[in-house]
C-alpha cells in the first residue's frame, strides 16, 4: 500500500518553514510507510494536512498542530500498529 501526505500552507503567512519542519518530522517517523510527501503552496491562511487526500488536520478548525498529534493521526492511517516511541502519549 502506498501512502501520500500533503501539507498545504499559506505562502502569504510565511508558513513554509513550519510546513517543512512538520514534513521532516513525518518523513523521519514514517520513512518506510510513505511513498510521497508534498508541500502545496496556498493562500488565505491555509494550513491543512492530508493523508491519501483525506484531511486529517485543518488549522481553521483545530489551530496549529503539535507534531505528535499529527504523527498519531498519520500513524492511524498508514501504520496502525506502529509505536511512536516517546511521543506516543
Amino acid at each position: 500500500m502506498t501512502h501520500r501526505v500533503q501539507i498545504e500552507y499559506c505562502t502569504r503567512c510565511r508558513w513554509l518553514p513550519r510546513a517543512a519542519w512538520l514534513a521532516q518530522e513525518l518523513l523521519t517517523t514514517f520513512e518506510t510507510e510513505l511513498t510521497e510527501l508534498s508541500l502545496k503552496p496556498g493562500t488565505g491562511g491555509v494550513f491543512v494536512v492530508r493523508v491519501d487526500d483525506e484531511v486529517v488536520w485543518d488549522r481553521r478548525e483545530q489551530g496549529f498542530p503539535e507534531p505528535t498529534a499529527v504523527k498519531r493521526l498519520v500513524r492511524d492511517r498508514v501504520a496502525p500498529g506502529k509505536s511512536l516511541g516517546h511521543s506516543d502519549g
